[in-house]
């Protein structure tokens, strides 16, 4: 065997870090990013610049594509393997373990961050706001599921950022693919555009906490080596 594939043999071997109890962060426990102080608050409910968001909303989930409206229905349970059109058909759900645990995490934190954002300024969604002109969107939960900042917007941005640490070669495909997780939302009517600008700049935040911590890039490089070692020959 290759010395270069003994060592990613090895490293693939080693445990990736249980996930923790959900009250505890364990990749963001030192992040230093504190969402009410990095981003802006939503438009003024009501407001000139909040009726024309509302608008743009419109505008874009009223000319989406049935093709753009099923792939959005698709993403509602996002998970890293949506990423596929970017990496390869290969890359698919039950394969890889130890990335499925790894990105769950991701998901646990990141929408504990997010969910912070959501409770403190209450922005109601469109179809909320106007069911008569978004009678079709993609997912109706109940009114205290709050617009700001987007969920998906902010985890396909630190999906991208990460995934594009795995796969490198492919990093601009992916980076597109995070933008169009978000961009989907409003496609699917149930996010402003603000939502989803403000979803990427906390993604890019949160991406770069997880990619500082010593135990994320111990359990990321766990996973490149699991990768490495389903497409090596």
């Amino acid at each position: 065997m290759r010395p270069y594939l003994f060592l990613f043999a090895l490293v693939a071997a080693l445990p990736l870090r249980a996930a923790p109890a959900a009250a505890t962060a364990a990749y963001l426990a030192d992040s230093h990013t504190d969402i009410l102080s990095l981003l802006a608050p939503p438009p003024t409910a009501g407001s000139a610049e909040d009726k024309a968001d509302l608008e743009a909303a419109y505008a874009v989930a009223s000319t989406a594509t049935p093709e753009q409206v099923a792939l959005a229905k698709d993403e509602v349970k996002l998970s890293p393997f949506h990423f596929a059109p970017a990496i390869g058909p290969w890359f698919q759900p039950g394969h890889f373990p130890k990335l499925e645990a790894l990105f769950k995490e991701l998901e646990t934190e990141s929408k504990a961050v997010t969910s912070k954002g959501k409770k403190h300024w209450q922005r109601l969604r469109p179809y909320i706001v106007d069911p008569v002109r978004f009678p079709h969107a993609v997912e109706h939960e109940k009114p205290t599921d709050y617009s700001y900042p987007s969920g998906h917007s902010t985890r396909g941005t630190v999906y991208a950022a990460v995934l594009a640490e795995i796969f490198p070669e492919h990093r601009d495909a992916l980076i597109a693919k995070g933008r169009e997780v978000g961009w989907l939302r409003v496609q699917g009517g149930v996010h402003y555009p603000t939502d989803i600008y403000a979803g990427r700049v906390l993604g890019q935040a949160l991406a770069r906490d997880f990619l500082a911590n010593p135990s994320f890039q111990h359990d990321l490089a766990a996973v490149k080596a699991e990768v490495a070692a389903a497409v090596t020959p």
